[in-house]
């Protein structure tokens, strides 16, 4: 029986452990605080992830470690790659960590990127809105999730705020300047690598999100057969390029009928929570099967999935669980604002059946306020899977 080591232990490393069970597989958790939810499901070990000391005691206790989250030290996943299989290998966690080493990286891969400059002084700032031009985004080039870490800059005007707000920041984690995206919507490739090199790929998904967070995701998106293509060309591209060994996103926009990737998650991501119910085989046990160098499951949707992120509180499960294809996942978090503490899954044979299941939902946490966000989502997924003029929650 394997023991996989897990750094980080949110709902990730949960999920990984809930479908490595039926692999007989054992895991280990190591993260920084001890009310991890994973832990509630594993051991879990707390401890900084620089300290040796810890880690050492971590590789101690596994025979291979893999991510919960890309924030992990790479300098920590090169010290414990050093005594133990490590995958993803750190290099491609150390490219996932930069935005401007990633995006860099993909403009020499030929995937297409927003327009994109580094900043590391006012000065530069000025003249990268010059290059870029406005409306443009200035981010922190480590560190930032789920909108965090940026600043939108609509006009010249603006300049001063956006230093105000991450100036500080250019020293310690760098920034970079990216172009605005008016995208018609924002898709991903969730994809796996094999040890041998095998690849495989879900069908693309599209994604909502409300004040930065993932709310709700739909697939199969409904994609040219082309765009789709050239999707996945270039998730398989970037995957051998970095010799990856596991399941990794690449977050996209689509724009004037064609592609521009965003951004790279070195994991298990957001976007695949629908393969658990709804895909022959799940992004997890395939993460877990690829770093284990077991063959690949089939990546085949299983009909029209629709996945809804609860943020902050969880509603009342029951309008989801009604549904014979209504899956709930409750992430044992506290109830804080902002935080993923749990998701739905929709699962139906056909477009209008998950139309009438969103519609009957959505109709019945209407009434929840603290799931508004959600709701917006589902208005949107329903315009897609119906005729926009149908409307949603009609009066």
């Amino acid at each position: 029986m394997s023991a996989i080591g897990i750094l980080g232990g949110g709902q990730l490393a949960r999920m990984l452990v809930l479908a490595g069970a039926p692999l007989g597989l054992r895991f280990s958790v190591m993260d920084t605080v001890a009310d991890a939810c994973a832990g509630q499901l594993a051991p879990l070990l707390v401890g900084d992830y620089r300290d040796e000391r810890v880690l050492q005691e971590f590789a101690n206790g596994v025979d291979m470690t893999t991510f919960d989250f890309e924030n992990v030290p790479a300098d920590s996943a090169e010290w414990l790659a050093a005594k133990i299989a490590v995958y993803p290998n750190p290099r491609a966690l150390a490219v996932a960590q930069d935005r401007l080493t990633e995006k860099t990286l993909f403009r020499e891969l030929g995937i297409p990127v927003p327009d994109f400059a580094e900043v590391s002084t006012r000065e530069e700032l000025e003249a990268a809105i010059i290059a870029v031009g406005v409306p443009c985004i200035l981010k922190t080039r480590r560190l930032g999730y789920d909108g965090k870490g940026q600043f939108r800059i609509r006009s010249a005007e603006d300049v001063d705020l956006a230093w105000k707000a991450l100036g500080e920041q250019a020293a310690a984690v760098g920034l970079i300047l990216e172009a605005f995206v008016p995208f018609l919507r924002e898709i991903s490739v969730v994809a796996v690598r094999a040890r041998d090199g095998e690849f495989r790929s879900w069908p693309l998904t599209e994604n909502w999100h409300v004040d930065g967070v993932l709310s709700a995701s739909l697939a199969p998106a409904d994609v040219a057969v082309d765009m789709e293509q050239a999707a996945f060309t270039y998730a398989q591209r970037l995957a051998e390029h970095l010799d990856y060994v596991g399941v990794f996103a690449l977050e996209m926009f689509e724009c004037e009928g064609r592609i521009l990737a965003n951004e790279m998650a070195p994991r298990v991501h957001n976007s695949g929570h629908w393969t658990i119910e709804g895909a022959e085989t799940s992004q997890f046990q395939n993460h877990l099967r690829a770093i284990l160098g077991l063959p690949l499951g089939s990546t085949r949707a299983r009909g029209h999935v629709c996945m809804l992120n609860w943020i902050g509180t969880m509603p009342d499960p029951q309008p989801v669980l009604r549904e014979a294809g209504g899956h709930w996942h409750d992430y044992g978090k506290q109830a804080r604002a902002g935080r993923k503490v749990g998701h739905a899954t929709l699962r139906t044979d056909s477009r209008d059946e998950l139309a009438a299941a969103l519609l009957r939902i959505g109709e019945a946490l209407a009434r929840h306020a603290q799931v508004a966000p959600v709701i917006e989502s589902l208005s949107h997924a329903f315009t897609i899977v119906r005729q926009p003029e149908d409307g949603l929650f009609a009066s």
